[in-house]
């Protein structure tokens, strides 16, 4: 049985001065619905060119990862990503989920992520299993303790090679790894701090600072 279409909208920006817009209107597996520059619907399978430069790499129910100009992205549900056409530096849009948090589909360490946004972190907060999973040597960090709604719990300072999210990129990100009390990956203000952070309404746009 075909699995449920999902809907999202984005747009991917193909130079600095001419943007493709592309959304994504229905996702199954190894294909992509998506309508170019306000065009006809039109299914797209892995491996397709969409536009000049840009190719469908993969699709699956929580996402399309397209190759434009040369670079991977990985679009989640309801992200934008893309370039600013001003400033040329690279930004991303996030929109809040039923419960007004902002998830952002990454890399760290070149492995893919989600994440929560949380400004209240002072670092990268990774549970010990996704440290694992993404290659981080993590007790070869520098040991240390953190306070969970069960008590205190092990952890371990480390840094990150890459953090990316859209067209970000952020290279020695300072993240901590807790072994207990974090079911999912924070994305606190190591990585936060190198960005200009504005609201439009209930989207969160990200601007690469440095």
């Amino acid at each position: 049985m075909r699995a449920p279409a999902l809907f999202c909208a984005f747009a991917l920006f193909s130079g600095a001065a001419h943007a493709t817009d592309i959304s994504v209107v229905g996702l199954f597996p190894n294909k992509a619905v998506l309508v170019i520059d306000g065009g006809a619907p039109k299914t797209y399978a892995v491996d397709s060119t969409i536009a000049a430069g840009i190719k469908l790499l993969s699709a699956d129910n929580s996402g399309a990862t397209l190759e434009v100009n040369g670079k991977r992205q990985t679009i989640a549900l309801g992200d934008h990503a893309g370039r600013s056409a001003s400033s040329g530096r690279a930004s991303v849009t996030l929109m809040p989920d039923s419960q007004g948090h902002y998830m952002a589909q990454g890399q760290i360490n070149g492995g893919a992520v989600r994440m929560l946004l949380d400004t209240g972190a002072t670092l990268i907060a990774l549970p010990a299993s996704e440290a694992t999973r993404l290659g981080v040597s993590y007790k070869n960090g520098q040991p240390s303790y953190v306070k969970t709604a069960n008590g205190t719990a092990p952890a371990y300072r480390v840094t990150l090679d890459t953090v990316k999210l859209g067209d970000i990129e952020v290279s020695h990100v300072d993240a901590v790894v807790q072994e207990q009390g974090l079911p999912f990956i924070l994305l606190g203000m190591s990585f936060l701090n190198r960005m200009e952070m504005r609201r439009e309404g209930e989207q969160m746009v990200l601007t690469k600072r440095y």
